[in-house]
């Protein structure tokens, strides 16, 4: 029974994940995004580390697929971010409570910013490649910070609340 419990825990984890995953193909609102919540979120509740790690990356492959790929070069530092934000989410696993989530999903935003926005001034494309350009380059991305920062607090609640009534108010979910 109890591999039946895990294998519906996981099916669980992976449907919010490509749902939302799906949805962001059609949120049209600039930086509000899943994405880093479904990072969050799988690297929380995916118990073997390599897969927390890799599947959000997997789902925000296909997403790109749909949407349009773009620099290979910030891509890696975007998905690099993401991969950052599963790992934070194996601090929030023994730790799972309203505040450390709401506390999680800020630090993976503050990440997001930081490398996302790096990779695009180290591009070169944009900005001078000093430290005026690199300034430049994070003052110029504030306002979208706000956004991305919404996004992944709301998504982050939405999946870990969802996650927590199933698992402790659906039967199937339930650990035996």
């Amino acid at each position: 029974m109890k591999d039946n419990s895990v294998f519906s825990r996981l099916l669980l984890v992976f449907a919010i994940m490509a749902l939302f995953a799906f949805l962001r193909i059609f949120i049209d609102l600039p930086n509000v995004s899943p994405v880093a919540a479904i990072a969050l979120f799988g690297g929380t509740v995916i118990g073997r580390k390599g897969l927390a790690v890799l599947l959000p990356l997997v789902i925000l492959l296909a997403s790109d697929a749909v949407l349009g790929f773009y620099s290979y070069f910030l891509m890696a530092f975007v998905y690099g971010s993401f991969a950052l934000i599963a790992v934070i989410g194996f601090w929030l696993r023994n730790r799972m409570k309203f505040h450390n989530v709401v506390l999680a999903s800020i630090v993976s935003s503050v990440v997001f910013f930081l490398l996302s926005n790096f990779g695009v001034w180290a591009e070169g494309l944009w900005y001078p490649m000093n430290v005026s350009g690199l300034i430049s380059c994070y003052t110029m991305a504030i306002p979208y910070f706000r956004y991305e920062l919404i996004g992944t607090l709301a998504f982050s609640l939405m999946f870990f609340g969802m996650y927590q009534y199933a698992t402790t108010k659906i039967k199937v979910f339930k650990a035996a």
